[in-house]
């Protein structure tokens, strides 16, 4: 993407995470369970915007974040079981259950795994393709079972309470098919965009020498 470009889109994808944030916001089901689901966007948020000049992201990164953050307001608006998409595509696959949920665990191991695909090739802490593919695997994972442990707590804190949060929707095995949706994300992720990240940080790498900085 054109540099002249690039900026106006984040701005304008900056605009946009807020309004959802927002809107999300403004009349949620659960106020507590909107707090929990959009912590991550409101800490990420300023951390983009202050990391930008010093480490900016690859194109592709930032859109694929601006994505989470859209899973995350939406689910954080209706709480996951009860987001109206996941009824349609529940109607649609003749499914037991509302899956926006596993949505939401797709990608969070889809966008965590480009992030730290991002991390690593930039820094230079691993060479060898099937070794960054094995890490990025469990950077991924080890976010996801982060995530699980929070839920947990959310658990033992709030008791029945936490049952917006954590979505399970009568599913024992809520927890397992959570990790395994977010490994699913992280594969795809490697196997889908890999060539494309790859073309964008060769390009970020460029464009941060003509202006006689560091990719890194």
């Amino acid at each position: 993407m054109s540099p002249s470009l690039r900026s106006p889109l984040l701005l304008m994808a900056v605009a946009a995470t807020v309004g959802l944030l927002v809107a999300s916001g403004w009349s949620p089901y659960d106020r507590a369970t909107w707090v929990m689901e959009v912590v991550p966007v409101i800490i990420a948020l300023p951390v983009l915007l202050l990391t930008y000049r010093r480490f900016p992201l690859t194109s592709l990164l930032y859109l694929c974040i601006f994505v989470h953050a859209m899973v995350l307001t939406l689910g954080g608006a209706y709480t996951y079981a009860r987001v109206p998409l996941g009824f349609q595509i529940q109607e649609l696959l003749g499914l037991d259950r509302n899956p926006y949920d596993k949505i939401g665990h797709f990608v969070q191991g889809f966008v965590p795994a480009l992030a730290a695909r991002e991390i690593l090739l930039r820094g230079g802490y691993v060479r060898g393709r099937s070794m960054l593919a094995f890490l990025v695997i469990c950077v991924a994972l080890a976010i996801s079972a982060t995530y699980e442990l929070i839920e947990w707590g959310a658990a033992l804190v709030l008791g029945q309470g936490a049952d917006e949060f954590l979505g399970t929707q009568g599913d024992p095995w809520d927890t397992q098919s959570d990790m395994f949706f977010a490994l699913l994300g992280a594969i795809s992720a490697l196997v889908c965009l890999g060539w494309l990240h790859d073309r964008q940080l060769r390009r970020l790498a460029v464009e941060s020498s003509r202006e006689g900085g560091h990719p890194s």
